[in-house]
């Protein structure tokens, strides 16, 4: 998420009311998760088993809980608790906005769009021409749709991330400041979900369809021309390179890839990261031919068990 103007690193201080290490004038452009920052983004890290990996990332502002050696060109921020100032920066460089409108005042919607009763508009959407919204379909803040897109009855675009951080009252939620975009030529069946990002974008490729009941994390990446059917749930942070094919009621870990034209096959527990061009299947997953020979073999103990008597 980048910031609407650039900040120095003492008004970003001054707003978490915390010490910091480095230039005052250090720029500040935006901030990040760890696997999508930038030079200029803010990088949260609360816990010593990460220090190193968000200190030697893209980032070039660590929020972190103690003061440690700042390397050549960054800057610190000394925070006693990461994760809640993180949120309090996204509230206040990305506050919500309520809506008194079905569409929002500052949506912007294409040419020959046609969006059927009951739907929700949010602000600042953008959707192209010649779409088809069906009734009933939530478009929460900032999400950009592009052209000839179909989305069925009682999908949600923007939903927030499934981010929590345990505390001994409960839970603390990382509030979501992204967005989800949606390439042109997209087809979204009925009853999706779409989280937004945390800080980036969910992003759906051109010419993907997406069956009824399909699930995308936070921070999820789709290629073109992929084909996910319905049931199916993938978790945040997945990139799911073109062409990919995906039956029902497959499941898919966190922060894995699954290689073009790469075809899971049904009820598959994607545990991690697949090369593309080959047929998978099972929990764990592996290649399909594997796998189902393992099965056929599995139907023949009895038959060797008795063998052996």
């Amino acid at each position: 998420m980048k910031f609407k103007q650039a900040q120095s690193l003492i008004n970003i201080a001054n707003l978490l009311q915390c010490e910091f290490v480095g230039d005052e004038q250090f720029q500040v452009l935006g901030m990040n998760e760890i696997h999508v920052v930038e030079p200029g983004d803010i990088v949260f890290v609360d816990h010593p088993k990460y220090y190193d990996k968000a200190l030697n990332s893209a980032a070039t502002i660590i929020l972190i809980n103690k003061k440690v050696d700042c390397p050549e060109g960054k800057a610190l921020l000394i925070s006693e608790d990461p994760f809640r100032d993180f949120n309090t920066l996204t509230k206040h460089f990305n506050p919500f906005q309520s809506s008194n409108a079905a569409i929002a005042a500052s949506a912007k919607i294409g040419l020959h769009t046609i969006i059927q009763p009951n739907c929700f508009i949010g602000n600042n959407v953008v959707i192209g021409q010649n779409c088809l919204i069906h009734s009933n379909v939530s478009i929460y803040d900032n999400t950009v749709i592009g052209n000839n897109v179909i989305i069925h009855a009682g999908t949600i675009l923007g939903a927030d991330a499934f981010y929590y951080k345990k505390r001994e009252d409960g839970f603390d939620q990382l509030i979501s400041g992204g967005r989800v975009v949606i390439a042109d030529n997209v087809g979204i069946g009925a009853l999706c979900t779409i989280d937004k990002g945390v800080t980036g974008d969910t992003t759906i490729g051109e010419g993907t369809k997406l069956d009824n009941q399909v699930h995308v994390g936070h921070d999820t990446v789709i290629g073109k021309k992929c084909l996910i059917a319905s049931q199916t749930g993938i978790a945040g942070c997945v990139i799911i390179e073109d062409e990919v094919t995906i039956w029902g009621q497959v499941g898919t870990t966190s922060g894995i890839t699954i290689g073009k034209k790469a075809v899971i096959l049904g009820q598959t527990g994607v545990t991690k990261s697949v090369e593309g061009g080959k047929s998978y299947f099972g929990t764990p997953i592996e290649e399909s031919r594997e796998k189902l020979k393992q099965l056929a073999n599995i139907k023949k103990i009895p038959e060797l068990l008795q063998k052996l008597k």
